[in-house]
């Protein structure tokens, strides 16, 4: 069994125990967390599609930790005109373990 699931503007492909790393969400480590933006369900043959969400689908999950991406380096440089410019970014996210598919 496995769901497709949207967080952070972004969707990912779910199924008990997977552990993935979504935008920065507001919960404590070790906190349970309920995702109800669920697009997709599927088990087995049985496929269930929301329009745009499946109705009374949940997907739980435990928050096991916070962190930041690795280092983006983006650099701007123009050729003969004495311009550089140089910036870093790092994303943070929050990883979670999926426990539970219901719907």
């Amino acid at each position: 069994m496995y769901a497709v699931i949207k967080s952070g503007g972004k969707q990912y492909k779910v199924a008990t125990g997977d552990k993935l790393r979504v935008e920065l969400l507001d919960n404590a480590e070790g906190d349970t967390v309920e995702l109800d933006s669920v697009l997709m369900i599927a088990d087995g043959d049985a496929v269930k599609v929301g329009t745009p969400y499946v109705e009374g689908g949940k997907v739980a999950a435990v928050v096991k930790g916070h962190g930041r991406g690795k280092k983006i380096e983006i650099v701007k440089f123009r050729r003969r005109k004495h311009h550089r410019k140089q910036m870093g970014h790092r994303q943070s996210y929050t990883e979670l373990e999926i426990t539970s598919i219901t719907g």
